[in-house]
């Protein structure tokens, strides 16, 4: 009686393994056709269209066809975001151009820069 119960919870813990994966691949390629801006939302249709009456296959067909721009569009919302986010701490951390430009006016002003090493400053905060 143990080994039948321990073998359905197995048997359960497996299916269950499965069953979450197959979610995750689902809404994995979903989400890329939502975010895929060169599809036109017809094709997007016909995409959930067979995703939803035969699911299994509709996500091999898609990741077998379109797996590389999947892909590339996953690495460029990373970075899109990575970049978003840097750019937020530096400005909220006062690391930001305007900020260096007035640390640069203020020595210029104070007279501890000339107007030369200014200029050159600036240019190279700004360019």
């Amino acid at each position: 009686m143990l080994a039948f119960s321990l073998w359905n919870a197995l048997w359960v813990v497996f299916i269950s393994f499965l069953f979450i994966n197959f979610l995750l691949l689902m809404f994995a390629v979903i989400a890329d056709l939502f975010r895929d801006k060169e599809l036109s939302g017809g094709a997007k249709a016909i995409w959930i269209i067979v995703l939803v009456l035969l699911p299994l296959i509709g996500i091999l067909i898609y990741v077998i066809a379109r797996g590389s721009g999947m892909a590339h569009r996953s690495v460029n919302e990373q970075v899109a975001a990575k970049e978003s986010f840097d750019s937020y701490v530096r400005d909220v951390a006062g690391g930001g151009a305007a900020s260096e430009l007035e640390k640069a006016s203020a020595l210029h002003g104070s007279g501890q820069i000339s107007d030369d090493e200014y200029a050159a400053l600036k240019a190279r905060i700004l360019g």
